[in-house]
């Protein structure tokens, strides 16, 4: 086989990358481990940013996204029981969120790409990367018990933080970055309303809470609970009754409880590889950083990733730029490194720290309040949450 662009990983992120490259008239295989299945399987986070809203219609995937998305203008923080909502709209000028599901935004990629006739090679075993610091990388993998070479100019690796294309580099050539946090979030998705109309993000002494959605009739609430806790040990009631104790009585009247469709508890944790090109192989989205969701800047930051190197490539294809190739890096991680700021902020502001002194809480509960009164203090929120501007390639 043989492509311009491999794509190794069919998550959002790589399928995004295809998506738009094909688009732009350049041929790219995408090869995925897992089942076609399995990746729609996935639940993850559903804000999507301004410019990752502007993307996927810059790749003509938008129609489903544009009819069942829902636009929030504002999102609301909740500290000692004090509601302050964020005007995201008015302090941004203009700019907002909208609410769809990664895993929407996955399958209608998905749909996109099959309806192009584009290659993707699910289930493929043994994925090995070769020759990415030369002048002929190539990927090899093993497909219903036999080995397939496929030969590329370029690599994308976008295969998440346990796949094999960051570990094709070589240790001596990478700088880790990473924040471990003491606790994790306890998800429950179920097919009731949303208790408000935008979200929800609320510090309690017993923890953090957060009330999303992914529709108007169906629901997704996190608990903060320490890495200790184990999900058959959270029953839907138990959970119900401690989600509602952590929020203002006037939120928790209106929590409209039911049957769990999904159970989860995921770590948090900050996470940055510098760099994140190596050769002709380019990280993207978790298979460079990692960010906590607190933020809603996991998918987002993947996207502004994918925007940086399909210009760049576009480029070189289209101009014989390639002198822009070795800027991917250094654009991708001025972003990186912003959201990754914003993310552990908001963490820091809203989580309950069992090893912080009296101290420390005053000063996470004046922090709170100096940006929910400063004009300043709303406006750097309101424009880190709806998503930085993508860097210009020139």
């Amino acid at each position: 086989m043989k492509t311009r662009v491999a794509i190794i990983g069919a998550g959002p992120s790589g399928l995004l990358l295809g998506q738009l490259l094909h688009k732009a008239g350049i041929d790219n295989v995408i090869v995925e481990r897992q089942s076609g299945e399995y990746v729609l399987s996935r639940i993850r986070a559903g804000v999507l940013e301004q410019g990752t809203v502007d993307l996927m219609r810059e790749a003509g995937v938008s129609e489903r996204m544009d009819a069942e998305g829902l636009v929030h203008d504002g999102i609301e923080l909740v500290f000692g029981g004090r509601r302050d909502r964020i005007d995201l709209k008015a302090l941004t000028g203009g700019s907002t969120v909208l609410v769809y599901g990664q895993t929407e935004v996955t399958r209608d990629l998905m749909a996109a790409r099959e309806a192009r006739g584009a290659t993707t090679v699910y289930e493929a075993s043994n994925v090995q990367l070769h020759d990415v610091k030369g002048d002929a990388p190539y990927v090899t993998f093993e497909k219903n018990g036999e080995t397939v070479r496929l030969d590329c100019d370029y690599i994308a690796g976008c295969d998440g933080f346990h796949g094999v294309s960051r570990k094709t580099i070589p240790a001596e050539v990478l700088t880790h970055y990473e924040r471990v946090y003491p606790f994790g979030w306890l998800g429950l998705l179920s097919d009731t309303p949303p208790v408000n109309h935008e979200l929800i993000y609320a510090h309690h002494e017993r923890g953090f809470v957060l009330c999303s959605q992914r529709s108007m009739v169906r629901s997704r609430y996190y608990l903060q609970v320490p890495l200790t806790e184990k999900v058959e040990d959270w029953s839907d009631d138990r959970f119900w009754e401690e989600l509602k104790t952590r929020l203002p009585k006037d939120v928790a009247d209106k929590v409209v409880t039911g049957p769990s469709l999904e159970k989860s508890i995921a770590p948090l944790r900050s996470y940055v590889v510098e760099p994140m090109q190596y050769g002709k192989l380019f990280l993207v989205g978790d298979a460079a950083h990692i960010v906590p969701p607190t933020g809603a800047k996991g998918l987002n930051l993947a996207a502004s990733d994918v925007s940086t190197l399909y210009r760049i490539l576009t480029r070189v294809y289209r101009d014989g730029r390639v002198d822009l190739l070795d800027k991917y890096s250094p654009i991708a991680l001025r972003r990186v490194w912003k959201a990754e700021r914003f993310s552990w902020f908001m963490t820091n502001l809203l989580h309950e720290f069992t090893e912080r002194d009296a101290f420390d809480r005053r000063m996470q509960r004046t922090d709170y309040d100096y940006y929910t009164t400063s004009d300043a203090g709303l406006k750097t929120i309101a424009e880190n949450y709806v998503g930085l501007p993508y860097e210009p390639i020139e």
